[in-house]
């Protein structure tokens, strides 16, 4: 098993993500609300939706992911199914940075403004990690990521 998956998705009913999730990652997906872990078939992957506030407001959390799935191709495939992009978090450990995945596949590095919440982390300002920010130049934290700035990963594996 793996660590906890979490991706945000744009402009997208919970109840739309269940089954492309489903799909997704080819497995059965149980929502953590019901999901009794002693009867909880060996091949299923526990997950919980749910509504926040600002930009790429539905969140999914994923449970017990096996080690044969891989979390990017797991996510293009999710965005080219529901149509939407979606975004997950980066290795920089920067709160603002993720990585933005298109329904096309293809993957790059943006920052958004980020702002604690009642009901949870909102993000908004959505803009392009690149060298034309100050922020995004040679010391920054960006640098250190795999993702550098300006870097555009087309079509990973929404095929």
């Amino acid at each position: 098993m793996t660590e906890l998956w979490n991706w945000r998705i744009d402009q997208v009913r919970p109840t739309e993500v269940w089954p492309a999730l489903a799909e997704a990652l080819g497995r059965v997906v149980m929502p953590l609300a019901v999901a009794d872990p002693a009867r909880l078939p060996r091949y299923a992957v526990v997950c919980d939706i749910w509504q926040a506030p600002g930009e790429f407001a539905t969140i999914v959390d994923c449970y017990g992911v096996p080690d044969t799935l891989a979390e990017l191709p797991s996510v293009a495939t999710l965005a080219r199914l529901l149509d939407r992009n979606c975004v997950l978090r980066d290795d920089t450990l920067d709160e603002t940075r993720h990585l933005l995945v298109a329904p096309d596949g293809t993957i790059r590095p943006v920052h958004f403004d980020v702002r604690e919440t009642d009901d949870g982390e909102a993000l908004s300002g959505q803009r392009l990690c690149t060298e034309a920010n100050p922020g995004c130049r040679g010391w920054s934290r960006c640098h250190r990521s795999r993702w550098a700035p300006d870097s555009v990963l087309p079509a990973l594996a929404a095929a």
